[in-house]
């Protein structure tokens, strides 16, 4: 029995010790390049920084193992996670496709969606599909190339609010809800209810979903919810209040990268704790995922507006003249609003063996003035992903593996 606690003590010190060591890595980099990260290690605030960074190492049969580092993590500490709630939302919307197991019923079936409450839209088009009909299966397309907003919300209706959540939670995530439609102003009363959907094919109706109600609210004990001195209300008129991030979308990041391993990397968890997806599914997301917009028909983009490296901010930030790496593809999603800026990305480079995951929150809002479109994004959120993930990614050229991953589950290249 001595001997049994010793090991045990030993084991609580060593996971203590690994943890405090954990901490420090990442603080030590980005102090290592103050020509890239000085302003924002000497801000009062640090940008609302935080970093969650996970080593990959293969076994023998290519059974992937991580390790993870974290900087100034704090799941109670708010901030908005705009798009990146785009990703669980496409997953469970393919995932609800199968659970439903009706007849005909596909991620690729038409679909209409119908409005029941005030506020609500229609839609019954798509022009961007190859058939001009909404589905799923391009929805989730359109998520993951440009961060469509409809999209987006579309999906949100078909899961329902209640399920959506629900499934948040049996899949593991903590200090995460998603509540609210985006970039509509949807909040309250209308954000509970969600619109009616039917599939269909030609003139016959394949599964018929009537409008759903959710009561809940969701609450989370968060602090950094009231931010900054002022806003701009619908009229235009600056309030001289905070700005209330009470009641909307949460979405931590140790929970973004919980969700984007669960995706990639099935395989290191239980049956009961993976997405119920079929395989064609998994191939649409990593597809799709690692797009870059100009690979992409239906849709179709214009490159001026979203050009090759649009979304992939934690390796190329914003640049639109950014030389595209061919060996490298990023299966990312990332979020845009409030002065904040959010990735939650898994980079892989074919060529050398490179593989991590990396997800990262910064924000900067000089004027403490919310929704007035004026943010700092060009001069210290985008450089700064840009610069840590290519920061991160040159010390794991270096790091030393005793395999060499197989990559080729993930090479979607054209």
């Amino acid at each position: 029995m001595h001997k049994y606690l010793i090991l045990i003590f030993i084991l609580f010190m060593s996971d203590a010790y690994a943890q405090k060591v954990d901490t420090l890595y990442l603080e030590r980099l980005l102090q290592s390049h103050p020509d890239l990260f000085q302003k924002i290690l000497s801000h009062p605030t640090k940008n609302e920084v935080q970093i969650l960074y996970t080593q990959i190492d293969r076994d023998k049969s290519n059974i992937p193992h991580f390790k993870t580092y974290s900087y100034r993590l704090n799941p109670h500490w708010y901030f908005y996670p705009a798009s990146t709630v785009k990703l669980p939302t496409a997953i469970l919307a393919l995932e609800k496709i199968k659970d439903l197991q009706v007849a005909g019923l596909s991620k690729d079936t038409p679909l209409r969606i119908d409005s029941a409450f005030e506020k609500q839209t229609r839609v019954s088009i798509d022009e961007s599909a190859a058939n001009g009909l909404p589905s799923v299966a391009q929805y989730v397309k359109k998520i993951l190339l440009t961060s469509d907003n409809d999209a987006q919300n579309r999906l949100f209706e078909f899961i329902g609010r209640a399920e959506l959540n629900a499934k948040l939670k049996k899949y593991g995530t903590k200090y995460s809800r998603i509540v609210n439609r985006l970039a509509i102003g949807d909040k309250g009363i209308w954000a509970k209810h969600t619109n009616p959907v039917t599939f269909y094919n030609g003139k016959d109706i394949i599964y018929k979903q009537e409008a759903q109600f959710d009561p809940k609210d969701y609450a989370i004990e968060l602090s950094n919810t009231l931010q900054g001195k002022g806003y701009m209300n619908d009229k235009d008129e600056l309030v001289h209040e905070p700005w209330s991030f009470e009641g909307l979308n949460v979405y931590a990041l140790e929970d973004q990268q919980l969700i984007l391993k669960k995706l990639l990397f099935p395989e290191v968890f239980q049956p009961k704790d993976r997405f119920n997806l079929k395989k064609e599914d998994y191939a649409l997301l990593y597809d799709y995922m690692s797009r870059y917009p100009f690979e992409s028909d239906f849709p179709k983009y214009d490159s001026t507006e979203f050009w090759p490296t649009y979304s992939k901010l934690l390796f190329y930030g914003r640049e639109k003249d950014a030389t595209l790496n061919p060996n490298i593809r990023i299966f990312n999603k990332y979020g845009d609003s409030y002065g904040y800026n959010i990735d939650n990305a898994y980079i892989v480079d074919f060529e050398h063996g490179v593989e991590f995951m990396l997800a990262v929150v910064v924000q900067s809002n000089d004027n403490g003035i919310y929704n007035d479109g004026r943010y700092e994004y060009e001069t210290v959120t985008y450089p700064f992903l840009k610069n840590i993930g290519q920061v991160i990614y040159q010390e794991e050229l270096k790091r030393v593996k005793k395999f060499k991953p197989d990559l080729s589950k993930f090479d979607f290249r054209k």
